[in-house]
């Protein structure tokens, strides 16, 4: 009997300090930028993960900063902790085929192979499934948007090049970007260029100064509305 009232007791003290604890309050979630009010950039990263990815995600981290990564297979799969925590930091991932081949000189199973295993590598990696698909050279035609429209992609470029590529000159790089960037622009770079890393704090930087919130590029096409297998933006000549 006096442990049966024990018992009671217990539940009844559990009970009133329940109801007595003030509520807790639920954190609001961090509000996602509108591209249509403000001045947004998207940086974007090609053919990693690199070996340079790491510092470059501690710069992003340190800058509170989005970027999308468009990766290849090959090197999701021999640098899995990069992709790994480009995922877990809120970073965008990309499709950028397995082995980086032109697609426009493919037979469309080939194409479909490129796509395919990255997205397998990728998601069995990090958990996530690539949204978007930017092609080899950025050289996309009717077949590559048709295979991008069967995973439930759009297709997307940029609209400048940083040149990181071809000058690898941390002075070259910051000051093409300053030049190309512009309101809902989508900055093509590199993070195998060393250069490009080691001057990103700069960029980012200059960047914010010029007023731009410095997006992914799902948050920055959000106002366009692109369906699978549109392309965007639309290279100059382009037939569907």
């Amino acid at each position: 009997m006096s442990r049966h009232i024990t018992s009671l007791l217990a539940l009844a003290c559990v009970t009133v300090t329940l109801t007595a604890a003030p509520a807790q309050a639920t954190p609001k979630a961090k509000e996602e930028v509108d591209c249509t009010q403000v001045k947004c950039l998207a940086l974007t990263f090609d053919d990693g993960p690199g070996k340079y990815a790491d510092k470059l995600l501690d710069t992003l981290k340190k800058e509170g900063v989005k970027a999308t990564f468009f990766l290849e297979g090959q090197y999701v799969k021999s640098r899995p902790a990069f992709a790994k925590r480009m995922a877990a930091e809120g970073h965008e991932l990309g499709n950028h085929s397995y082995t980086h081949p032109d697609f426009t000189k493919l037979e469309p199973w080939q194409v479909r192979a490129e796509v395919s295993k990255t997205q397998a590598i990728v998601k069995e990696v990090t958990g996530v499934e690539p949204k978007l698909l930017r092609p080899p050279y950025g050289l996309a035609d009717v077949l590559t948007s048709d295979i991008a429209a069967e995973h439930g992609m759009p297709i997307i470029l940029w609209t400048a090049g940083s040149k990181d590529w071809a000058t690898k000159n941390e002075d070259a790089i910051k000051q093409q970007v300053l030049d190309v960037a512009k309101p809902n622009g989508i900055i093509l770079m590199h993070d195998w260029v060393k250069q490009t890393v080691d001057v990103m704090p700069k960029i980012v930087t200059l960047l914010k100064k010029r007023g731009y919130h410095l997006v992914t590029v799902s948050t920055l096409v959000k106002q366009y509305n692109l369906r699978p297998g549109d392309v965007f933006p639309l290279p100059e000549g382009w037939q569907s």
